[in-house]
C-alpha cells in the first residue's frame, strides 16, 4: 500500500506522517517514509538526525545511478522504519519537484518498493505540480492534513482538485482529511459539505506532539518513558487502523476556488449563531 500525505506548509505534515509510520508499524507492517522536500527533514523525527539525502548519495557517485545501493539511501528509524529523503537542489536553483520523480523511479529500479507493506510519501507543502505530484501517481491513498483554518482548507481543496486530476488515470483515492492542531472542526465540517470527503481524525493542540517534533522523536518513543502520552498516540493508531481496512475512499468533486472563497469567508463574516447552552449542557463541558 502507498500513501501521500499532502496539506498546507506548516501544518503539521511530517510530524503526522512520522506518528502515523510508527502507528503503522506497531500494527506489524513494515514501513518506508520517503521524505519529498528539498529542506529534508521529514523523517527527522523517525530518526532523531537529518538523514542524507538521495541528492548527497548520488554527488558522492559522481551521478553513476549503478553505483547506488538500498544502504547508501535507505536509514533506519523508530520502531524500524525505513526512511529515505529525497533532497533538492540549492534554495533559488534548479527544481525540487524533478528530484521527487527522481528519487521515485530509482528506488523502483533497487526494487525498494516490492520489500515493504506500506510505503508513505511526505509531500512538500500545498505543491501539487510537476515532480510534486509525482507519488500520487504511484498512491493509492492521499491524505490531507490541515486545521481549522480558512488558508489549510483552501490549500486543502487545490489538493483535492490533483487528486481527482490523477484519479482519471490512476487507481487513486482520496482517503480523507485529518485535522491537526485544532479543538474545533465546524470550518472543517463547512467544507466538506460542499465537498464530501472522510474524516479520519482531529488531533487538538496538543504540546507534546510539538515538543516531539524538537527532540526529534515520534509521540510512541516519547510515550515509552511517560504512559500518560499513550492516549496521545491512540489518534495515530486509529489512522493507521482506518487505512489498514482498505476504505473505499473518494474522487473529490473540488470546489472553484471563487466558489470556496465565499464559502469560507462568508463563515467568518457571518458565523452561524449557537444556542443558549443549558445548565446540564456546561456541566457536561465542564466535566470534559
Amino acid at each position: 500500500m502507498k500513501l501521500s500525505v499532502y496539506g498546507k506548509g506548516g501544518i503539521g505534515k511530517s510530524t503526522t506522517s512520522c506518528n502515523i509510520s510508527a502507528a503503522l508499524a506497531k500494527r506489524g507492517k513494515k514501513v518506508l517514509q520517503i521524505g519529498c522536500d528539498p529542506k529534508h527533514d521529514s523523517t527527522f523525527t523517525l530518526t532523531g538526525f537529518l538523514i542524507p539525502t538521495i541528492i548527497d548519495t548520488l554527488q558522492e557517485k559522481d551521478y553513476h545511478y549503478e553505483d547506488v545501493w538500498p544502504e547508501d539511501v535507505i536509514y533506519k528509524g523508530y520502531a524500524g522504519v525505513d526512511c529515505v529523503e529525497a533532497g533538492g537542489p540549492p534554495a533559488g536553483a534548479g527544481c525540487g519537484g524533478y528530484v521527487v520523480g527522481e528519487t521515485v523511479k530509482l528506488l523502483k529500479e533497487l526494487n525498494a518498493f516490492d520489500e515493504y507493506d506500506v510505503i508513505l510519501f511526505d509531500v512538500l507543502g500545498d505543491v501539487v505540480c510537476g515532480g510534486f505530484a509525482a507519488p500520487l501517481n504511484y498512491s493509492d491513498y492521499c491524505m490531507i492534513v490541515t486545521d481549522n483554518g480558512f488558508d489549510a482548507l483552501f490549500a486543502a481543496n487545490r489538493i483535492a482538485a490533483s487528486v481527482r486530476e490523477k484519479a482519471r488515470t490512476h487507481p487513486l483515492r482520496l482517503a480523507g482529511l485529518i485535522g491537526n492542531r485544532t479543538s474545533k472542526r465546524d470550518l472543517i465540517d463547512k467544507y466538506i459539505e460542499a465537498v464530501p470527503m472522510p474524516v479520519l481524525e482531529i488531533l487538538p493542540l496538543i504540546e507534546d506532539i510539538r515538543v516531539s517534533r524538537v527532540k526529534g522523536k515520534t509521540i510512541f518513543e516519547m510515550a515509552e518513558t511517560d504512559p500518560s502520552l499513550l492516549p496521545v498516540c491512540d489518534y495515530y493508531l486509529n489512522i493507521a487502523d482506518q487505512i489498514l481496512s482498505r476504505p473505499e475512499g473518494v474522487v473529490p468533486q473540488d470546489s472553484p476556488d471563487r466558489d470556496l472563497f465565499s464559502l469560507l469567508s462568508d463563515f467568518y463574516l457571518n458565523p452561524p449563531q449557537t444556542a443558549a447552552k443549558t445548565q446540564e449542557e456546561e456541566l457536561d463541558l465542564m466535566m470534559v
